[in-house]
């Protein structure tokens, strides 16, 4: 697995993905495709239901290798959470980030909430593609 060059990039494409997140935590949600990088700038996760919190969990799974060249992790887990059993309350925004999270090649984008349909994740991104 190479580790694509972003200042060589020969496309970047920008875009938003929305889910209304099940029960199950650990729903794929997102993989990164070979020779591409994905620059997550902001997710936000919205309670829909009414009357009743709900939890999220956020987790990239597959960071089993360095990130760039040069950097060798010591301890680094397969699975790493960007959000662990955070309650919303009904009828509010949770920003779960909105500073730059990249996600290389191979990653994968995981989550669910702790009620089925209560609810919806939503990500800005951007996918830098040096094939």
């Amino acid at each position: 697995m190479a580790n694509p060059n972003i200042v060589a990039v020969t496309n970047i494409v920008g875009g938003n993905l929305g889910w209304n997140l099940s029960a199950t935590a650990t729903t794929t949600l997102m993989t990164v495709a070979a020779e591409k990088i994905v620059k997550i700038n902001r997710i936000t996760v919205a309670n829909v239901d009414g009357s009743s919190a709900a939890d999220v969990s956020l987790f990239v799974d597959g960071l089993t290798t360095a990130g760039a060249t040069g950097i060798t992790p010591t301890g680094a887990s397969a699975t790493v959470y960007l959000a662990k059993t955070i309650s919303v309350p009904a009828d509010a925004t949770l920003v779960i980030s909105d500073t730059p999270i990249y996600l290389m090649e191979g990653d994968i984008l995981k989550g669910g909430a702790s009620a089925a349909s209560d609810l919806d994740l939503f990500i800005s991104y951007e996918v830098l593609d040096d094939a």
